[in-house]
This record gives C-alpha cells, sequence and structure tokens, in this order.
C-alpha cells in the first residue's frame, strides 16, 4: 500500500514465528467539519496554548505530560520514561489465544486497522497465518501497544488482508443494569407475531447501497452559498405522529407502510387508507365537546354526511326570506278575497236575473186565461 501512510510498524509474534508488518488505517471519517468564526466579521476563533504561571503563549515543544493527582498535583512523566517501560507489546502485536468470532462482544470493537506484510521476506509468514485464521473460522486475540499504552486486539480475516480491530478492556463496558428497562412490563404474542411479520416485510438491504443523506444535504447547501445562490428550501417533512396509544396499531400501520413502499399488495385496502385508520387509533387527537360532538357531521362510509346546522342560513337571509314569504303571502290573500267578492257578485246577478224570469213565466199564464 505505497499510497497509504502506516501509522504503526512493528510485527506479529505467532508462536515462534515473527511477521512482520505494517499498520494502515482501515477506516476514514468523510464527516464535515466546521470553523468557528466571529460572526460580526468572520474571523477565525482560534485556541491558542498559554502557560498559567507565565501567562504567555508556548510552542509545542515546551509542552509535556503530567499526571494530576486526586488533590490537583501535577505528577511530571516525560516520554523517556514511559519508553522505558518493560513493555513486551511495545513493537509487536502478540496473539495471545484463538476464538470463535462470536465470543467477541460488539461493544468492545472499535477503531478497524489493516496489517500490511512489510518487506518480501513477510509474505510467507502473513499467508500463512491468513489461511490458518480462514480454516479454522475463528478470530485471534492479541495484545498491541499503540499511542503510549498497552490495548487489546482482534485479529480477522477481510478479503485477502489481515485487519485488526481494537478492542476496550472488559473493565471499559460499562454495566446494563441501570440502562435495563422495567422488568414487570410484558408483552403478548400477537404483539411479537407482528413485529416478526415487520422485521420479515423489511427484509435485508445492501450496506453498500446505504448512505448518508445529512453529509450530501450540508455539501449541497455550502455548494450553493459559495456559488451566491439562495439555499433551496427544505422539502416539507411528512406531519410527525402523536403518541402512540396503542403498540399493536403501531405495529399494523409499520407492516402495511412497509409492505406499500416495496410495492406489495396488503389484500385489504391501500396504504393510504390503510395509514389513515390505523393512524387515526394510534395517534392522540383531541377529544370534542359535548356541544360540538352532537352538532359535528358524522361520516358512514366514507362519505361526509349533510348537516342541517350547515345549511342553515345566516339571520338577514333568513330575515328577508320571511319578509318576502310574507309579502307573497299577503298578495295571495288579497286575490283570494277580491275572486270571492268577484264570485258573490255574479252569484247574486244570476239569482235577481233567475227571480225575474220566474216571476215572467208566472204572470204568461195568467195573461192566457183572461184573454
Amino acid at each position: 500500500m505505497p499510497h497509504v501512510r502506516s501509522i504503526w510498524n512493528g510485527a506479529i509474534s505467532f508462536g515462534l514465528v515473527s511477521i512482520p508488518i505494517k499498520v494502515v488505517n482501515a477506516t476514514e471519517s468523510h464527516s464535515i467539519s466546521f470553523r468557528q468564526v466571529h460572526l460580526d466579521d468572520g474571523g477565525r476563533i482560534r485556541y491558542r496554548k498559554f502557560c498559567e504561571l507565565e501567562d504567555r503563549e508556548v510552542t509545542t515543544g515546551e509542552i509535556g505530560k503530567a499526571y494530576e493527582d486526586a488533590d490537583g498535583t501535577l505528577i511530571p512523566v516525560t516520554d523517556e520514561e514511559l519508553a522505558a517501560l518493560p513493555i513486551p507489546t511495545a513493537r509487536t502485536i502478540e496473539i495471545v489465544a484463538f476464538v470463535p468470532a462470536e465470543r467477541i462482544d460488539p461493544l468492545q470493537m472499535d477503531t478497524a486497522y489493516y496489517l500490511a506484510a512489510n518487506g518480501v521476506p513477510a509474505t510467507k509468514p502473513y499467508v500463512l497465518l491468513r489461511e490458518a485464521l480462514k480454516r479454522s473460522q475463528k478470530v485471534a486475540v492479541a495484545k498491541f501497544a499503540l499511542r503510549g499504552r498497552e490495548r487489546l486486539g482482534m485479529l480477522r480475516v477481510v478479503d485477502d488482508v489481515i485487519a485488526m480491530h481494537g478492542l476496550l478492556w472488559p473493565d471499559e463496558i460499562r454495566s446494563t443494569e441501570e440502562v435495563a428497562p422495567d422488568a414487570s412490563v410484558t408483552v403478548r404474542d400477537k404483539e411479537l407475531d407482528l413485529a416478526d411479520a415487520l422485521m420479515d416485510t423489511l427484509g435485508e438491504v445492501e450496506l453498500t447501497e446505504l448512505h448518508d443523506d445529512y453529509r450530501e444535504a450540508v455539501e449541497e447547501l455550502i455548494a450553493a452559498k459559495a456559488s451566491g445562490e439562495l439555499p433551496a428550501a427544505p422539502p416539507a417533512g411528512e406531519r410527525a405522529g402523536g403518541k402512540v396509544l396503542d403498540l399493536m396499531a403501531a405495529l399494523e400501520k409499520s407492516v402495511r407502510a412497509a409492505k406499500v413502499s416495496r410495492g406489495e399488495e396488503t389484500g385489504e385496502e391501500t396504504g393510504e387508507e390503510a395509514g389513515a385508520r390505523t393512524g387515526e387509533s394510534a395517534e392522540v387527537t383531541p377529544l370534542p365537546s359535548r356541544r360540538s360532538a352532537r352538532t359535528a357531521p358524522k361520516e358512514v362510509g366514507g362519505k361526509k354526511s349533510t348537516s342541517t346546522a350547515r345549511k342553515t342560513p345566516p339571520k338577514k337571509a333568513v330575515a328577508k326570506s320571511t319578509a318576502k314569504s310574507t309579502g307573497q303571502a299577503a298578495g295571495k290573500a288579497a286575490a283570494t278575497k277580491s275572486t270571492a267578492k268577484k264570485t258573490a257578485a255574479k252569484k247574486t246577478t244570476a239569482k235577481k236575473a233567475t227571480g225575474k224570469k220566474t216571476a215572467a213565466k208566472k204572470a204568461t199564464p195568467r195573461g192566457r186565461a183572461s184573454a
């Protein structure tokens, strides 16, 4: 690896076999770092190292190490004194055991390194150790010294390279007693079944396809501001859900949402309908007052019912409509009265005429008799 700078040179001690190696970092950080600036003028904020006694800035060459005792006393310790300590792993990665990989708690894993063979003579024993690890399906537990202290490590094979993970010492792992949830909480079998269904629906993922969305957004923001453009407005996020009250409803909603995202048919209803239905039962919604509960329209079959309260017109419209209706009624009453008067007059006229004709008929026979 000529283009990668080694951070440590030494050897792997494999029984009586010594394998010269170089240690290089196996990982790199892509996180974006920021500088602190003065908001008023944009000037850089820098931290300088001052001596408390002399009240002056000191250089790196003037700075050493000291251990602070419990009472605040500083005990100086030089690099020469540390280098003279009898540490057998000062320049050696000493393998102490071979164990199954599942014996290593992932909580212990720290920084990862690649171990490269240092020179042609190291190639043969390097390949021997690599193939022995492959065939045994075990990992090697080793001790090594790096950056002034002895550390624990785990050697395993990655592709065709021996990788070493720095491990925390067992006493550096904190106990879980104060973090564990209340033991009195019980989980029902139906809830476990839904959790299993959710796990099966989500399935697996290719880790190589995952990427840092936040870092990409920060890079786009910096590029836009560097070119003088206004930063793009952030997309409107989904409405945050309320407090989950029903675990079963939340699990059902999660299963349906996972199926919809994978393009699978739920077999019952669409993803939006399922999400809306289960979301209503799983989220906190304000309770309506008694008065509003009586007058609020009900939804039946997904359709909004018609409310008489909504159809009630304003007071002015009611008054105007009432006046108009009263006028029309009065007009109709007057017309009916006039018609009644005309009908009565016609009846009177007809009655008189009938009376005259009757009198004439009675008078005619008398005339004939006298004649």
